[in-house]
């Protein structure tokens, strides 16, 4: 009997105990809200000034749109170069492409970089990459899960592998950090009728020829693929309503200008990006603040409730997303690589930009070439077609923003404007110096090694000189060493 009495009392104290802890495991865990999943899909090659969110009424955006209806649309969104590689490299890991070593378009980051992958996965979430990659090592970038795009008929690029993501939603039972990835607008483009003027909104710096049915043919390709790229983002949108919660962000952008592709001009890095978080932005709002690629991962750190590395080149901005107008950036900065591109040429350049003034270098501008000569033969003669292709390119170039958006009025040989030139000026420098740009003030002008593309190899993209004998004349040494 009295062990039977002990049994019971022994009993009841296991019953009490497991109820008092399971109800406190409970509590706290009602407590602490659980993470956000953050979903980023990234287009390629499209124009800011090509969406109706941002003032086209020509283009047919609708699921772009409609985030921007539900959620905030950004007017100051940059990009620190207008090339696909380095472009996306900036949003993985923090950091400007002369940092992280991925300055050229095909080129790998610096091995010491950390990305997302890792920052991420240690805060507890899934880090995917659906789509289009362009970035490596593989060390860098080790995605939690990556799925690569699906070729399909009857359709000019690959599509995004839309079953894995569904697929992915359907059952994901953890925080999720997906970065989804499109091939589209980038062409080629559909075949399309060229249609009239009419049908297409145009701009400062591309209405020149707008009755070339040539061009016009372009534009119909071009707006076609948008229309194409729209209904996978919209597709995508319709399964996040229907199999994740509301405690999901979701953010479109892409990934640089189309019209401005491998220069530092506002329409090759202002890019569009707009966020839809229910509960926390409001919607249809938008924000003039100044934000970079470099921010979006410091960004998502904090969202995740991990610290911000000091060593990163962005700022979190998870302030504005709650609606606070509070700027974190006095100045953006911008970088152009023409080596190790199709038309492959040596003239690099350099932005500042704030919000109302731009400021760009032309390093081998036609009235500095002089200054960048090596005294090598053939290197030299490389540099000197490099100028010669920009020859109506200065040296300097100034644009009051606000004034002139489209950068049509270059204020560089103004007087009035000297001081805020000299002051730029400085900045940039003093930005490069931290950077550890190869470039300096004093005329060097490096050879960057390719590794597509190369200066004196002929290729269906440009011509060698054959007459000046220029083909296959440089030598290892007389590239740049870099860690690639």
């Amino acid at each position: 009997m009295k062990n039977q009495i002990r049994l019971l009392i022994f009993s009841v104290a296991v019953m009490l105990s497991y109820f008092i802890h399971g109800c406190s495991a409970k509590e706290k865990s009602a407590e602490t809200p659980k993470k956000p999943n953050i979903i980023f899909y990234l287009a390629d090659d499209q124009d800011v000034y090509d969406y109706g969110c941002y003032g086209n009424d020509k283009v047919n955006t609708p699921a772009v749109d409609r985030l921007a209806s539900e959620g905030l649309v950004f007017e100051n969104a940059f990009t620190g170069q207008a090339i696909c590689a380095p472009s996306r490299s900036q949003l993985y890991t923090g950091n400007y492409p002369l940092k992280n070593g991925c300055f050229m378009n095909h080129i790998k980051t610096k091995d010491n970089q950390v990305s997302t992958t890792t920052y991420m996965k240690n805060l507890g979430y899934d880090v995917i990459l659906a789509g289009k990659s362009h970035v490596a090592p593989k060390e860098v970038f080790n995605w939690s899960k990556e799925w690569h795009p699906v070729d399909k008929e009857e359709v000019p690029r690959p599509y995004l592998p839309l079953d894995s993501i569904k697929t992915y939603f359907e059952s994901a039972d953890k925080p999720f950090c997906m970065y989804i990835t499109s091939e589209y607008p980038h062409g080629p483009c559909f075949d399309e009728p060229a249609g009239t003027p009419d049908d297409y909104k145009f701009f400062p710096f591309n209405d020149q020829g707008i009755e070339n049915p040539n061009k016009l043919k372009g534009m119909a390709g071009y707006y076609r693929n948008i229309q194409e790229d729209q209904k996978q983002l919209e597709q995508i949108l319709d399964w996040v309503d229907e199999y994740l919660d509301e405690n999901t962000i979701f953010i479109y952008s892409a990934d640089h200008g189309r019209t401005g592709k491998f220069t530092v001009y506002d329409r090759g890095l202002n890019v569009p990006f707009v966020v839809r978080w229910p509960g926390v932005i409001k919607p249809n709002t938008r924000s003039d603040v100044m934000i970079h690629y470099t921010d979006v991962l410091p960004t998502f750190m904090e969202i995740a409730g991990g610290k911000v590395p000091e060593n990163i080149n962005g700022s979190s901005f998870l302030h504005v997303l709650k609606g606070e107008e509070k700027e974190i950036h006095e100045y953006v900065y911008g970088v152009q690589t023409n080596q190790n591109t199709w038309h492959t040429a040596v003239f690099p350049a350099r932005s500042i930009r704030s919000k109302e003034y731009k400021y760009i270098i032309n390093f081998n501008a036609q009235e500095v070439v002089d200054n960048n000569f090596t005294g090598k033969k053939y290197v030299d003669a490389f540099i000197k077609m490099g100028a010669a292709r920009f020859e109506n390119l200065p040296y300097e170039e100034l644009y009051n923003i606000k004034e002139d958006p489209y950068e049509q009025n270059n204020l560089a040989e103004n007087n009035d404007y000297d001081s805020i030139k000299s002051q730029l000026h400085n900045s940039l420098f003093e930005w490069m110096n931290e950077q550890k740009d190869f470039l300096t003030k004093e005329g060097h002008m490096p050879l960057l090694k390719p590794n597509q593309h190369f200066l004196d190899q002929q290729s269906k993209y440009k011509d060698v000189p054959v007459p000046d004998s220029l083909e296959n004349t440089l030598k290892e040494e007389d590239y740049y060493k870099a860690h690639y």
